[in-house]
């Protein structure tokens, strides 16, 4: 998927994300179905996942090859990533990681505080994905918590799948 088509989609995403959410009542910010996140963590759970992918692409391109090494794979296109995503989250509902049993509810108060930093850093990275060279997209590696070492690109791919994957989460069960 080219860079462009990546930032568009991840606009898009993050756009009927924000409307949604802003929609809802307050009081649905700290409800959830049973057993699930609530509204707010799921908000705070797609910006603890937007901030770090942001500040690590700010480093210098040559710390990533020191990290983490470069892509020896042949690149996945998106939704040969999105399975694998999804074979993934349907692995883990045996046994979810800590992490996310952990995510703390957020106050109604951070409601406005929240979608605004999700706003802000969704901006950030699509001016990052426009930017950064397409070499650089498919060589270099970032770790991802249940995928493994995945090029720049289809973590980004990734990304914006994400987003998309938790408003469908919210629309349907919210």
């Amino acid at each position: 998927m080219h860079k462009d088509k990546i930032a568009d989609l991840l606009e898009k995403n993050y756009h009927s994300l924000l409307n949604w959410l802003e929609e809802q009542e307050d009081e649905k910010w700290i409800q959830g179905p049973e057993g699930k996140w609530t509204t707010g963590q799921q908000a705070l759970h797609l910006l603890k996942s937007i901030k770090p992918l942001n500040d690590v692409l700010s480093m210098p391109r040559f710390w990533f090859k020191y990290a983490f090494g470069t892509n020896k794979y042949e690149l996945q296109d998106y939704d040969t990533v999105v399975n694998r995503y999804l074979d993934q989250l349907e692995a883990l509902k045996t046994s979810p990681g800590k992490a996310s049993k952990k995510l703390r509810v957020p106050k109604i108060k951070d409601k406005n505080y929240i979608l605004t930093r999700l706003q802000v850093e969704s901006k950030k990275l699509q001016y990052k994905i426009r930017r950064i060279s397409d070499k650089n997209l498919d060589t270099l590696v970032l770790p991802h918590p249940i995928m493994g070492k995945m090029a720049i690109r289809e973590i980004l791919m990734l990304n914006a799948y994400h987003v998309e994957h938790h408003l469908k989460q919210l629309q349907q069960k919210y």
